[in-house]
């Protein structure tokens, strides 16, 4: 991702100063999780981010690449835990854990 005036935290209004915003932080680390989770599901599956602990510990500015990587380090039955990094030109801008739970996209849907 890289980061746009869309994504600062002035815009996001998660602060007032133009650096990447902790919830695109969040966002684009919770995608690449669920992006692997989908592996882990049939057809009928999907997952749905139920925690998410993150440390945000460096701004990065406008025009900065931002990757994030997830790692499944414990799968309980249907939740997955995974420790999440991302990181830009200057290495790690933040961590934490994230954890995603399989469900049935039908009976889950029914639910609500």
């Amino acid at each position: 991702m890289i980061v746009t005036k869309e994504n600062t935290a002035l815009a996001m209004g998660s602060g007032d100063l133009e650096v990447f915003a902790t919830p695109a932080m969040v966002a684009l680390m919770e995608n690449v999780a669920m992006n692997h989770a989908k592996t882990l599901c049939n057809e009928e599956q999907t997952t749905v981010g139920i925690f998410m602990q993150v440390n945000h510990n460096r701004a990065t500015p406008i025009g900065a690449e931002v990757n994030a990587v997830a790692e499944l380090i414990e799968q309980q039955e249907r939740k997955l835990i995974y420790k999440v990094t991302a990181s830009d030109n200057k290495g790690e801008i933040g961590n934490g854990l994230h954890h995603r739970f399989i469900v049935d996209k039908q009976k889950f849907m029914n639910k609500l």
